[in-house]
């Protein structure tokens, strides 16, 4: 029985990983992605200002 408290902990977070990949693989592209590009370019905006003025 030592060997299923062993193999839990690894089952459970691959488990875990597999659904974490599933759920980002479906959420790219679709109704979201315009949105989701308009944040990136938006945070990249944000960035680049910050980023000329402690140029100045």
């Amino acid at each position: 029985m030592d060997y299923i408290a062993a193999l839990t902990p690894p089952v459970v977070m691959a488990v875990a990983f597999t659904a974490l990949i599933v759920t980002i693989v479906k959420s790219q592209g679709g109704a979201n992605k315009a949105k989701e590009d308009a944040a990136v370019d938006a945070a990249f905006a944000r960035a680049e200002r910050v980023r000329q003025k402690k140029a100045d």
